[in-house]
């Protein structure tokens, strides 16, 4: 049986350079199941300094803060998303979610009798 044709298409946002995006919506939902930084990049095989580092970035470009942290220590360490970090993700996840819905439709449009129903 052949394939049926289909799309892809990857969501990010930009300011200045790019700032939120597929990855960081992971990590950032990570953190907050674990409630560690640490733990949110070892789940997703990444080091724990490129992690820090794509959180900065996006801090940096985005002009607030996604998470905030507690240095370890008798009962560890641990980073917690900023209430600014929880509406940014909230708010991706809903652009990713229409816009697919949005995409599906046009593609079927386009592409009507050349993919799978």
């Amino acid at each position: 049986m052949e394939e049926p044709l289909s799309y892809r298409v990857q969501l990010r946002l930009f300011k200045r350079g790019k700032c939120f995006g597929r990855g960081i919506a992971e990590l950032l939902t990570r953190v907050s199941r674990t409630g560690s930084l640490r733990s949110a990049a070892a789940e997703m095989d990444m080091a724990y300094s490129k992690a820090w580092r794509i959180i900065k970035n996006s801090e940096d470009i985005l002009g607030f803060k996604l998470l905030t942290s507690q240095a370890g220590g008798k009962n560890g360490g641990g980073a917690l998303l900023t209430p600014e970090a929880r509406d940014m993700l909230a708010r991706y996840e809903r652009f990713v979610e229409e816009g697919e819905r949005a995409l599906d439709v046009i593609f079927a449009q386009c592409f009507e009798g050349m993919i799978a129903p």
